[in-house]
């Protein structure tokens, strides 16, 4: 059952957020934690003890409109940064390039080691809203990824 703006959900694995809009593939944003993250449908779950604002009586909603980034960077450098840096650091990079509507970003992780690599690897993995990434056939120090 879809869900509409205002209502409170549990995102598999990261706990409460609220339902902020409705986006294309079955995808929504929700803010999380003061963030606005974008999440597939099926990661979400009607939050348990609160009803959804469909069964609520039709009361109008009442919070401040959802941040929106106009600009973002196209590209993330992760030299220097510990592997939980960087994963942390990319999250935020990758939230606001949804918001800026973004369809490609570049993640500067370097060639040597490889550890910064897969860690961002593993991490965009898991995030729903990555439809797609691989190595920069030019550069094997940078991923291409695409939103």
């Amino acid at each position: 059952m879809p869900f509409i703006p205002g209502d409170p959900v549990h995102v598999a694995g990261l706990g409460k957020a609220i339902v902020r809009e409705a986006r294309n593939g079955g995808r929504y944003l929700v803010e999380l934690k003061g963030r606005s993250v974008i999440v597939a449908e099926s990661k979400l779950t009607p939050h348990e003890g609160q009803k959804r604002r469909s069964e609520r009586s039709t009361v109008p909603m009442t919070s401040e409109p959802t941040p929106v980034r106009r600009h973002a960077a196209g590209s993330i450098d992760l030299h220097g940064m510990t592997a939980n840096e960087a994963v942390a650091a990319v999250d935020a990079f990758l939230n606001d390039a949804m918001l800026a509507s973004l369809d490609e970003v570049r993640i500067v992780h370097g060639r040597s080691g490889g550890t910064l690599r897969a860690a961002v690897h593993a991490r965009l993995k898991q995030v729903g809203s990555v439809r797609a990434f691989r190595v920069d056939p030019s550069n094997p120090g940078v991923t291409i990824v695409r939103l």
